[in-house]
């Protein structure tokens, strides 16, 4: 039986979710408890490429990423989800198989909302199809820049503008003016980026022998100066 915590946790991140944020708070208690809350663990897969599955997924605690799968291993992640965001929507939409795997990047916990009930909703407020379009558009705008990164930018400008997105995202900045982010393994580096990890590990030495990032306990130093690669 779902926790009022969780009850609670579902109803403060459906006001904040601009899809559903219009609804009325006795529309929203009554939506909550249509959610399903599912607990993963960190590297299990939540849904794979080409299921048949149609839910809307909320994360409430942890975070997961999209990635496509080669039959080889080899991973190109396409984006991070964390608390609060959502995802399965194209699906969700059109009723057909999902278009990515689904990976807990961290112990998570996810609220699951089955597409017959989102259906309901819509019907009771149809600006939720609305909002929902604008944020599919936006992702899309996002995955064209992954395109046009991967088909115009080399493996160092990508590698660069990678790096720089997750510095002015969820980095801060140190006395030196380096931005200053967690570290990531090369192979997490090569999946982001959509090259070899050999590639990435040829690039990293090039990058810290001109002093451009550097590596400090668990957290990368990326110089300012980084952006005249990118820009190159």
């Amino acid at each position: 039986m779902k926790s009022d915590t969780n009850r609670e946790l579902i109803n403060g991140f459906l006001k904040e979710i601009p899809i559903f944020n219009a609804l009325s708070d006795r529309y929203i208690r009554h939506l909550s408890d249509d959610f399903i809350i599912r607990s993963v663990n960190k590297g299990e897969t939540i849904f794979y490429q080409s299921d048949n599955s149609t839910d809307l997924y909320i994360v409430l605690e942890g975070a997961v990423k999209a990635s496509l799968l080669n039959q080889d291993g080899e991973e190109l992640i396409l984006a991070t989800f964390c608390k609060g965001d959502f995802f399965g929507e194209m699906s969700l939409l059109d009723g057909k198989p999902r278009s990515a795997t689904m990976i807990a990047v961290d112990d998570s916990i996810l609220g699951i909302l089955r597409r017959e009930k989102f259906l309901l909703a819509v019907k009771n407020d149809p600006m939720i199809a609305i909002d929902l379009l604008s944020a599919l558009v936006q992702r899309m705008r996002m995955a064209n820049g992954m395109i046009e990164s991967l088909a115009f930018l080399d493996v160092s400008q990508r590698l660069v503008k990678l790096l720089l997105q997750i510095a002015k995202t969820d980095g801060d900045i140190d006395r030196n003016g380096f931005f200053r982010i967690k570290k990531l393994t090369h192979k997490e580096l090569a999946a982001h980026a959509g090259a070899s990890r050999e590639a990435i590990t040829k690039v990293m030495k090039v990058l810290a022998f001109k002093e451009l990032v550097k590596e400090e306990g668990g957290y990368f130093l990326i110089s300012p100066n980084a952006e005249d690669v990118y820009n190159e």
